[in-house]
């Protein structure tokens, strides 16, 4: 009987009748044993480009990754599919460890995921030797690849020594995938990996399904709850702050206003943090309040928003963060309340670690890149992927940019004045003082500073005191100020003010929106945009009924419900209503293995319409 192909895996199994993008060159390529280096977008299904031809290869296939839950929810939904796939970390009991362990040694694994730590122990080195001997290794896959570099957001130490799989197993092909890597770090992921042999496959970074906002913080906790309320009444979203302290207090305050939300970070118990992520993963509309301990290799796909009431540390982190959002492809939100403030907390946190001095510089570079993006009046899209070396024609329709284009305005006269009264208050004073300085308010400090005396001194009432604040902000993003941690948030100025001073350089600032004020919506406008995205479907009996069967599934099982079917799933069954098991068969998602275990019961709930038990 001749082997499968390709598609006819990708089909029976994993139910789609088409590849994605560069989907197939990789399976192709990395089934005919060549190494591959993957940069493929969160949600772009990187997991199929090594599931696939570890079950076209002969032997079972080793995929590192260093996410105890994202190796949990793998094998979750793998088996789902009829997949033999297990998992090796610290999670398991002692007996669990062995029974997986002798299914490897037997040859009675497609796919084993293991963390680093469990691969590099000399012991499991030499039993992969007897399993390569034996039953065979189809591949190794080496998930979340940026982890290898020092300079990156999430540097495992333990990833530079991955070497040893090349030095030891030359045959087997290896497969590194990653999400998040600009070109100095793709670069350094070949070197420590030695993939220098590697092809390089490098989809587009680019998430159209993903709107991207950026708003002014005025009250963040009151932007957040009109945004929330208008918009994901109902949804399951992440919301990010910087400290576990926030993440405790904005957690405490959203469930005071009657969201279900829950906090994660490092402070809590790893029971607290288990168990929240726990009803994040399997219950529907959850949202997370989170550091950014949370959200790595979490496999949610029906994330709808992602909100950020600090900043982040770099664009790669924004990106990696803000991609959990609408990981099905389906419309999502990337929303985040930005101002003056942050960028002196991010600076004097990155400024005042242990970290060495280079280390040092790369993040604040990583920092300033971020600032760019916040201050943008280009197409967000083109923005985010000009930084990972990628062009994009603009007009996304999909950001706060292109809906709603940005007014911008001469301010080199007012951008002298604000850089003057840095230089003459002796370039050790923070925004608030300074604007104080040019409004002319006789305020205790400016008088024991004497600065009333000053040439700046009351030349600036022509801005108000938010006005000058925008420029401050504005200034600081554009490199001609910087941030003297040392002198407590203190602004300096740089090289790059000086023609801006002598009037060589004009500088053109974006025009601060009023914050919008809060309105009251009634309970039918909540959650419009999200009504839209899934045309009604919200409103459709029968799409309760199919959510509230995939639910019933889901908990009978132990597994969340996006491991039955995804919402994209769901909508097509909603969409095309399947009258035969062959039919369904034709639905995005439904392979062989789920048609046999859930085909009938969700025919039943489509029948039952039929019947009249749900009115049209």
């Amino acid at each position: 009987m001749p082997s499968p192909s390709a598609q006819q895996i990708l089909h029976d199994v994993f139910g789609y009748s088409a590849f994605r993008d560069e989907q197939q060159a990789i399976v192709e390529h990395v089934t005919s044993g060549g190494d591959a280096l993957v940069l493929m977008p969160t949600g772009g299904g990187k997991s199929l480009c090594y599931q696939l031809p570890a079950l076209l290869r002969h032997g079972v296939g080793i995929v590192v990754s260093p996410l105890i839950a994202l190796m949990q929810d793998q094998v979750d939904a793998l088996k789902q599919l009829g997949v033999k796939a297990a998992f090796l970390n610290s999670s398991l009991a002692a007996d669990a460890a062995r029974d997986v362990f002798g299914r490897l040694m037997r040859g009675d694994l497609d796919i084993l995921y293991v963390a680093p730590e469990r691969l590099l122990m000399a012991n499991f080195l030499s039993a992969l030797e007897q399993v390569q001997a034996g039953p065979g290794l189809a591949l190794f896959a080496i998930d979340e690849a940026h982890c290898v570099s020092q300079w990156g957001h999430d540097f495992r130490p333990e990833y530079r020594e991955l070497t040893v799989l090349h030095e030891r197993f030359p045959a087997v092909p290896r497969i590194a995938l990653t999400a998040t890597a600009d070109a100095p770090t793709r670069r350094e992921i070949v070197e420590r990996l030695a993939l220098e042999q590697a092809h390089q496959f490098v989809s587009s970074f680019d998430r159209p399904n993903i709107r991207y906002r950026v708003a002014l913080k005025a009250n963040a906790r009151n932007q957040l709850q009109a945004f929330l309320e208008t918009e994901h009444a109902n949804d399951a979203g992440i919301v990010y702050c910087l400290s576990r302290k926030k993440v405790d207090e904005t957690a405490a305050w959203l469930k005071e206003k009657g969201w279900d939300a829950l906090p994660y970070h490092a402070g809590l118990d790893a029971a607290t943090r288990n168990a929240n992520q726990r009803r994040f993963l399997r219950e529907e509309g959850v949202i997370m309040v989170a550091t950014v301990a949370f959200g790595m290799g979490i496999d949610k796909p029906n994330v709808r928003f992602v909100a950020h009431l600090d900043l982040p540390k770099s664009m790669e982190g924004y990106y990696q963060e803000t991609g959990r959002a609408g990981r099905d492809g389906l419309p999502a939100d990337a929303w985040m309340t930005y101002g003056l403030g942050d960028v002196v907390s991010m600076r004097q946190m990155l400024s005042s670690g242990d970290a060495p001095a280079e280390r040092k510089r790369v993040e604040l570079q990583k920092l300033d890149a971020l600032l760019g993006f916040c201050e943008a009046t280009a197409c967000r899209h083109q923005t985010i992927l000009r930084y990972f070396g990628e062009e994009h024609p603009g007009d996304c329709g999909q950001c706060d940019n292109c809906l709603e284009p940005v007014d911008t305005w001469d301010a080199t006269q007012p951008a002298q004045m604000a850089l003057s009264c840095v230089f003459r208050t002796g370039q050790r004073f923070g925004v608030v003082h300074l604007i104080d300085v040019l409004l002319g308010k006789a305020t205790a400090k400016v008088e024991q500073f004497n600065h009333q005396q000053l040439t700046t001194f009351g030349i600036g009432q022509a801005l108000s005191q938010t006005q000058w604040s925008s420029v401050y902000r504005q200034l600081v993003a554009a490199g001609l100020l910087n941030v003297d941690i040392e002198a407590y948030g203190g602004l300096r100025l740089t090289e790059e003010s000086r023609p801006v001073l002598r009037g060589e350089q004009e500088v053109w600032l974006r025009r601060d929106a009023e914050p919008a004020k809060k309105s009251r919506t009634s309970k039918a406008e909540r959650g419009a945009r999200a009504r839209e995205a899934f045309a009604g479907a919200n409103e459709d009996p029968l799409w309760q009924a199919l959510k509230a069967k995939r639910t019933e599934l889901a908990r009978e099982q132990g597994v969340p419900p996006y491991v039955i079917f995804h919402d994209s799933t769901l909508l097509e069954i909603l969409n095309r209503r399947p009258g035969t098991l062959r039919e369904m068969s034709e639905i995005t998602g439904v392979g062989q293995a789920k048609l046999a275990k859930y085909g009938d019961e969700f025919l039943q709930v489509l029948e039952h319409e039929t019947n009249g038990a749900f009115p049209t």
